[in-house]
């Protein structure tokens, strides 16, 4: 396993981190133990999670997120100085009305509710799921602030932010001296390129950590899915995941998978393989987040993750991807 600095920051993080949406959610307690030890054995350092993951999320009961931070506090025993731990605040975790968004009330409740699920006294990485445009970004950043402060969080981060989110957030921690922003999570895969367009040359140019989520596309870039052809039983698609249904039904997906498929078997590789390849490829990634609900599944996808693409084949996949308007 590679490892790369978070940003400016002196962070070493995993070149692959582990996202854990399916613990609590697709997998229990015993299977995600199987999947977290397979992390760590191969040198996964970061493992991401959030407040509102769980089987809560599909059913729509409050009392049913959190599950994936709960299972971690359970067996992350004896090990929590092993790992970094990333979590996230924003979505809604009941249904009061201050039971969402990044006020300074609802940031304070939360981040005491992840540390006792989590069986820890502070976070690694804090990260904001989401830009809250009903919350001034002063109290929002004021409120992490003090939480770095008080030590019961590291690092600050930001999921699914815009470039000008981001630049905002930054000048107001530069005005009022407060900690800042330290790395993104956006989504980032050979079919979802939009932060090529703003996010990435910002992100370049003021040294923020890139984590990138649904590297593999929800799972569409692991070949598992066909045109015309029902999807497998248990798969994500089968069971109606909104976002994955609509990848497939708005992108030219299966005409990228058609002409990429050739160049991964060139080299002997699944597409999957070919896939994580491509983003840690780019240099702006600090890491890439990999999903996974066996051990299997990280074994086979970091199979080849130290290798690098050729340039020659990075611009082969440019020419591909504008042919299909995927960028510009």
């Amino acid at each position: 396993m590679q490892y790369r600095k978070l940003g400016r920051t002196g962070l070493k993080v995993s070149q692959i981190s582990l996202g854990t949406m399916a613990f609590g959610r697709w997998i229990d307690e015993k299977a995600s133990t199987a999947v977290l030890d397979q992390a760590l054995d191969v040198g996964i350092n970061v493992i991401d999670t959030a407040d509102v993951y769980g089987r809560g999320m599909d059913v729509g009961d409050t009392n049913l997120l959190g599950e994936s931070e709960a299972i971690l506090g359970n067996i992350l025993k004896g090990r929590r100085n092993d790992i970094l731990l990333a979590t996230k605040v924003k979505a809604p975790v009941g249904k009061g009305v201050n039971d969402s968004g990044l006020s300074r009330y609802h940031i304070h409740r939360a981040i005491d509710n992840s540390l006792r699920r989590l069986k820890t006294d502070h976070i690694d990485l804090y990260q904001v799921h989401g830009f809250d445009p009903e919350t001034p970004f002063e109290e929002t950043l004021g409120a992490l602030d003090e939480l770095v402060k008080q030590g019961k969080i590291r690092y600050l981060g930001c999921s699914n932010f815009a470039a000008w989110q981001l630049a905002k957030a930054h000048g107001i921690s530069a005005l009022h001296k407060l900690n800042r922003f330290e790395s993104v999570q956006p989504e980032y895969s050979l079919i979802t390129r939009d932060i090529e367009q703003e996010l990435i040359p910002y992100v370049q140019t003021d040294n923020v950590g890139v984590i990138a989520y649904s590297p593999l596309g929800r799972g569409i870039l692991t070949g598992k899915y066909r045109k015309g052809e029902e999807p497998e039983a248990g798969s994500r698609l089968a069971a109606g995941e909104k976002r994955l249904e609509l990848l497939l039904k708005t992108n030219p997906t299966y005409e990228l998978i058609e002409k990429i498929q050739p160049m991964a078997a060139a080299r002997g590789w699944t597409l999957a393989q070919f896939a994580l390849a491509w983003i840690l490829s780019h240099s702006f990634i600090s890491s890439a987040i990999l999903g996974a609900s066996k051990p299997e599944h990280i074994t086979d996808a970091i199979r080849f993750a130290d290798q690098r693409l050729t340039q020659e084949e990075l611009d082969r996949i440019d020419e591909i991807s504008r042919n299909l308007k995927l960028i510009r």
